[in-house]
């Protein structure tokens, strides 16, 4: 395919996969229980940080964490007792465990009460100068870990970082689910102090394999080196938003093998 023909192709997936239709077996489902900005915002980041393994188990186990906050998580982050903390003690996710889900906790509230919320939270680290999401996430990353007494918290590496080589995968897909806004109904575009412009395709194993089959991106590991390299081909393709072929790569990927 010439570059026009990629482009028009990339289009075409992302229209069929930007559809409500797959919202129930994604873990962008978790958000989309509740209206309140701020539980759309700790449920999706909850969920977005645990979307690695088979999405069957995510979901599922996303929805316990909401379970276990009594189906109200702003609620529940700001007005806990520390004895309401030892019900996540059963709770475990592969890596994360239920000593990671109490510090998120534990975290977010510190962002609510100190920083001004989530949104903040990341925004603050951007400037006008910013052609990418990175300085959000490392600002979201330093005021994350503000509460944290170890150097080398144990959480820490369920907060990835640009800076130290990461693509984030789950991080910029949080923010794809937060930031972008369009009339298909998946991403709830809640953030308005973000410019979908800034914003990454989330790179993992079926976007990444999917993009390199495109001739879209040649670097073989999937490191924040990669998605600066699939921004500058996504960026010329729509540069208002490139986060949207998201939904063409992984729907290639995911659901017909490509």
């Amino acid at each position: 395919m010439n570059e026009n023909e990629l482009s028009d192709f990339l289009n075409a997936k992302t229209m069929e996969y930007n559809n409500p239709r797959f919202i129930e077996s994604d873990p962008i489902s978790i958000p989309h229980q509740f209206s309140k900005k701020e539980d759309i915002e700790i449920a999706g980041l909850l969920a977005a940080t645990i979307a690695w393994g088979q999405r069957k188990t995510i979901i599922t186990n996303a929805n316990k964490m909401i379970e276990l906050m009594d189906f109200s998580p702003h609620e529940f982050v700001m007005n806990h007792e520390k004895s309401d903390l030892v019900r996540f003690d059963s709770f475990k996710h592969r890596t994360f465990n239920s000593d990671d889900l109490i510090y998120f906790i534990t975290a977010l509230r510190h962002i609510y009460l100190i920083h001004g919320g989530i949104e903040k939270g990341f925004s603050k680290g951007l400037t006008e100068h910013s052609t990418d999401c990175s300085g959000a996430i490392e600002h979201f990353r330093l005021l994350f870990f503000e509460l944290a007494l170890e150097k080398n918290h144990r959480t820490q590496k369920h907060v990835s970082s640009p800076k130290k080589g990461s693509a984030s995968k789950r991080l910029v897909m949080y923010l794809r689910w937060m930031t972008r806004k369009d009339n298909c109904g998946v991403d709830f575009g809640l953030w308005k102090s973000i410019s979908p412009g800034i914003l990454s395709c989330p790179l993992d194993v079926h976007s990444g394999n999917v993009a390199r089959k495109l001739g879209l991106l040649s670097r073989t590991q999937n490191d924040w080196k990669a998605v600066r390299e699939l921004d500058k081909i996504l960026r010329k393709m729509d540069p208002n938003d490139p986060a949207k072929y998201d939904f063409a790569l992984f729907g290639l990927g995911v659901f017909e093998g490509f």
